[in-house]
């Protein structure tokens, strides 16, 4: 099973707001996942998001692939494996 660490969309038309999720890759956008690991707000200025660091570690750790916004949100946050 491919797991992959992604965005899931949130929130109204024109207004979205993101979770970032542990999911099979096979699994659609908003549609079944492993874990829920933080946040992302791109509607403030700047954008706000939290993410559990643990919990990131140990899904990378564990072989899941981020996808490259959430790649972009560990490197800001300074998560690596």
């Amino acid at each position: 099973m491919a797991v992959k660490i992604r965005l899931r969309r949130m929130g109204q038309k024109k207004a979205p707001f993101y979770r970032v999720i542990v999911a099979d890759s096979r699994s659609p956008r908003d549609g079944r996942f492993i874990e829920e690991i933080g946040t992302y707000d791109p509607n403030n200025d700047p954008s706000t998001f939290n993410i559990n660091e643990e919990a990131a570690k140990k899904w990378l750790a564990n072989g899941a692939q981020p996808t490259e916004m959430v790649g972009k949100l560990f490197k800001l946050a300074g998560i690596t494996k």
